[in-house]
């Protein structure tokens, strides 16, 4: 899992295996000029924000730019998705209404994550989520745990312990449905 936001973005990787997802598919994150794309635009505020970190001037002027266009989209997606959070690429929030996700979690590239998610402190510290993980409608992800790639947390479902790569998990507390083999989704 690699987090590299002042990296430009690299083209999107041509193979759909699973395995193949630990570079960021930035194509995921694009919206078009004047589309009414309020997820999106919440991530290119954070984007923005991070790109001109360090810098002069002209560098200080687009970060107040990216922070009131982030006020702006976490207003309008009800979201609470902090400046500085380390998400990777290619993330997907289709319904990004009451999404909480605390300011040290680690988000790896290609992630979906759906409404009401939240992603917080718990014993042991935050999360960290792996490459390509999805989460549910309702989740909570809760402490020092780390969620394996092409993981799938089901909606309302409470982590609060890992998760192995390549599984599903359901539940309050949430447990382990099933594991796929290597080189299949947990979807087949």
């Amino acid at each position: 899992m690699s987090f590299k936001p002042d990296k430009a973005p690299p083209t999107p990787t041509e193979s759909n295996e699973v395995g193949s997802s630990s570079e960021p598919d930035w194509t995921r994150e694009q919206k078009k000029l004047f589309e009414w794309a309020p997820s999106r635009s919440l991530l290119a505020a954070i984007r923005s924000y991070q790109r001109h970190r360090g810098g002069g001037p002209v560098s200080a002027l687009c970060r107040k730019w990216a922070v009131l266009r982030h006020r702006f989209w976490s207003v309008v997606t009800a979201s609470d998705i902090p400046i500085n959070a380390k998400i990777g690429g290619g993330l997907i929030m289709p319904h990004p209404n009451g999404i909480v996700i605390h300011a040290d979690v680690i988000i790896g590239p290609n992630c979906l994550i759906l409404q009401q998610v939240t992603l917080g402190l718990g014993r042991g510290g935050v999360p960290a989520l792996g490459c390509e993980v999805n989460i549910g409608a309702g989740a909570k992800i809760l402490g020092g745990l780390s969620i394996g790639d092409h993981a799938v947390v089901a909606a309302m479902a409470v982590v609060t312990s890992d998760v192995a790569a390549s599984s599903l998990v359901a539940g309050i507390p949430a447990r382990e449905v099933r594991t796929a083999p290597p080189g299949t989704s947990v979807y087949d």
